[in-house]
């Protein structure tokens, strides 16, 4: 079966190709890097958004297109376009940021209202989903749609505050005993999913002729709150009492609104999700890395290499900032209530 996977070096997407490849799928990977590609995988170095792309991939054919990298309406019209009538099934990946924040229940299943007035990124995804919707129901377009929670693998450390492109900013701030911020009081709980998991539902949903009109969540089932996520990532980088500061997530909104979307609209709200149905498409899949194991994996990734181990300056002096404007506000609320 041949796989064409648009982005495919990511945090996700690079452990669903080495997956299908493993499973003996044909698989492509189009994207604009000029790094050593995985291996197995075929190169098509491009810009997906190129006028002459049509003209480019004409003699091209796939079995599956997988998208890592549409997040915005006018790509999916551009997708449409461009894979309508050349593929069996187009697998959209959305996000589970879309779903309804804050919840009317706190079980998220795939029914669960698509509804986020928080993050942009979040509402472009929901647009992107109905779009496709309209073009299965219309067209007969066929698409499969896969709604990721907060995934991560090798490269990155998943904390509800944290440097995304440098996120090694948070160990070196752990290890050098200085505070971390974890939003409200630390007792939600939230989902995290290796990468090596995920991939195993999207690749069992590869070539599913049962999966096309359908949306699909897959996360892992293991909910935990924030304080034991922070305290197995310390454990995991060596350092036994890190120093948690915890702040209201409004708080930290009102001094950084950037935060507003990755906050409020997402990681300050509890995440349990229900798998039941991507179990019951794909038989065999079942999220097996605990999240201490699988830290512990992340941080020997990061020491194996000193250069790996950058450091978000800008974002630390931020958190600090933050911090010390919570410290001062709390002490004068002591003061004014004494």
């Amino acid at each position: 079966m041949k796989i064409l996977f648009l982005g495919g070096t990511g945090i996700i997407s690079t452990a669903c190709t080495r997956l299908a490849i493993a499973r003996g799928f044909e698989v492509t990977l189009l994207n604009r890097s000029r790094r050593e590609t995985i291996p197995g995988a075929r190169q098509l170095t491009a810009d997906i958004g190129d006028a002459d792309l049509a003209a480019k991939l004409a003699r091209e054919r796939w079995d599956v297109v997988v998208d890592f990298i549409a997040f915005d309406p006018a790509a999916i019209e551009q997708r449409i376009a461009l894979f309508r009538d050349r593929v069996a099934q187009y697998i959209f990946i959305s996000s589970a940021s879309a779903y309804q924040k804050p919840l009317t229940h706190y079980l998220i299943t795939e029914s669960t209202p698509l509804a986020n007035p928080f993050w942009e990124y979040s509402r472009n995804k929901i647009a992107c989903e109905e779009r496709l919707m309209r073009a299965y129901r219309e067209a007969s377009f066929p698409i499969t749609i896969i709604r990721p929670s907060l995934t991560y693998g090798d490269t990155n450390v998943p904390l509800a505050i944290n440097s995304w492109t440098q996120s090694f900013t948070a160990v070196a701030r752990l290890r050098a005993g200085q505070p971390l911020i974890v939003p409200g009081d630390g007792l939600s709980l939230w989902t995290i999913t290796h990468n090596t998991d995920f991939a195993k539902g999207l690749v069992g949903l590869i070539g599913h002729p049962g999966a096309i009109g359908h949306a699909f969540q897959i996360t892992s089932d293991e909910a935990l709150t924030w304080n034991q996520i922070y305290q197995a990532t310390a454990e995991a980088a060596g350092v036994s009492a890190p120093r948690l500061v915890h702040i209201a997530s409004d708080f930290v909104c009102a001094c950084d609104p950037d935060a507003l979307g990755p906050l409020i609209g997402d990681k300050s709200n509890s995440a349990i999700f229900d798998n039941t149905k991507i179990q019951r498409f794909v038989p065999d899949f079942v999220a097996t890395t605990r999240f201490r194991d699988g830290i512990a994996g992340t941080i020997r990734w990061f020491d194996a290499d000193p250069s790996r181990q950058t450091v978000d300056r800008e974002m630390s002096a931020k958190w600090d900032r933050l911090i010390a404007a919570y410290e001062r506000g709390l002490e004068n609320a002591r003061r004014d209530f004494a």
